[in-house]
């Protein structure tokens, strides 16, 4: 019998900001990241949260450069790091 505590699963806020820190180090593309949002398991997140992925995923659709980019990913981290 182990006394090991059993490895759980990562928390699903905890997930989303571990791909926008890959993405903001340049080790994950913009459709990666994309996808990695739409699949987010939002029954796991506040409202707050949940706002702040969509709004992140919206400017992913649109025309803007790296740095808007930038700026949303980490009002991103922000939003999900304050729950």
């Amino acid at each position: 019998m182990s006394t090991s505590p059993s490895p759980r699963a990562p928390r699903e806020d905890d997930r989303i900001v571990s791909v926008l820190s890959h993405w903001l180090a340049g080790h994950v593309g913009d459709d990666d990241l994309r996808r990695k949002l739409a699949e987010a398991d939002h029954a796991q997140l506040s409202a707050d949260q949940v706002a702040a992925v969509e709004e992140l995923l919206a400017d992913l659709m649109s025309d803007q450069g790296r740095g808007e980019l930038e700026r949303s990913v980490r009002e991103t981290l922000e939003a999900l790091a304050l729950g």
